[in-house]
């Protein structure tokens, strides 16, 4: 059976390397997106996908539209069984979607319908979820909406973050979608459609989510850390003589106690701030243009911080 693999992030990358030594599937192309610059000098960088493609001899494709006729063509060419996406990061036209004779399989790591859309890692950590898992659907118009070919639940561990599971993601994924797939091209398994009820869309993260409501409990407080890091992080806002400072939050820990929500106090060179159940002692912090530090640190320098309010 021969298979384009759309895929882009280093995420991606044990599933396309798994697909490679699966018999009975034969990757024809990758395709992914363009190099991009990176970093403060802007320099191009090769996506993780394309660099494994490349070392293994298979021909890249990285369209800057998947719309255009240049494109298209270059795919359709490949007469491909089957397209296989995993973490492509563009929505993909039907001009495309219609080309191979299997139709297009996605893996999406939720079990769907729940946390559609292009962060459920992060949602499920943030909501606290007990299990999560994947699954492998056929891609159809909507935003993950297809028909689902298998699912597998992983469980979570109170203290689970996005690299953790994303660890155990790796585990039993990549084995798990090309098993799938051949059962599937054998006609061993059959399109499913997706429950219409217990449906979320997750949106793509960005600063502001990242920004803590101390009116939320420390729990659920610390559980946006750990699903926020490394990215977009979490953060609040000092007012400090009539300007706001931004403060990034870099380690954490739920204390028992009370005080108001976003109060500051100091105790034993901590720094405490009341949420709406419990307390975040702030282990190390950073504030916008400075290096990180620990709190003792960041208190000799900063003796207004006891009493402040955060925002």
């Amino acid at each position: 059976m021969k298979i384009i693999f759309f895929g882009t992030p280093a995420f991606a990358v044990p599933f396309f390397s798994e697909l490679l030594r699966t018999p009975g599937i034969e990757v024809a192309v990758v395709v992914t997106q363009p190099d991009k610059p990176v970093g403060r000098h802007r320099t191009i960088t090769v996506c993780p996908v394309k660099e494994q493609a490349v070392e293994q001899g298979i021909r890249v494709l990285q369209p800057q539209k998947l719309k255009e006729e240049s494109a298209i063509a270059a795919i359709r060419d490949l007469q491909a069984d089957l397209f296989v996406i995993v973490a492509y990061g563009k929505i993909i036209p039907p001009s495309i979607l219609a080309l191979p004779r299997l139709g297009c399989v996605n893996l999406h790591p939720s079990l769907l319908p729940k946390y559609r859309g292009p962060s459920p890692i992060q949602c499920t950590i943030a909501e606290g979820d007990s299990e999560t898992g994947i699954s492998v659907m056929l891609i159809d118009a909507g935003m993950d909406t297809g028909p689902l070919l298998a699912q597998k639940k992983i469980p979570l561990e109170k203290s689970e973050t996005v690299e953790s599971l994303v660890r155990k993601i790796h585990d039993v994924g990549p084995g798990f979608l090309g098993e799938t797939i051949l059962a599937y091209a054998a006609g061993t398994i059959k399109p499913m459609p997706q429950a219409s009820e217990g449906v979320s869309v997750t949106h793509l993260l960005d600063r502001e989510d990242g920004r803590i409501d101390w009116k939320k409990s420390a729990e659920a407080i610390e559980r946006q850390f750990r699903a926020y890091h490394p990215w977009p992080g979490i953060w609040t806002a000092w007012e400090r003589n009539g300007k706001p400072v931004r403060l990034k939050l870099l380690r954490i820990n739920v204390e028992t106690g009370s005080l108001p929500p976003g109060k500051v106090e100091s105790r034993y060179d901590q720094l405490l701030v009341g949420t709406g159940e419990k307390l975040i002692r702030i282990v190390e912090l950073q504030a916008e243009g400075s290096s990180p530090t620990d709190s003792p640190r960041f208190i000799r320098g900063h003796a207004d911080i006891t009493g402040a309010a955060f925002v």
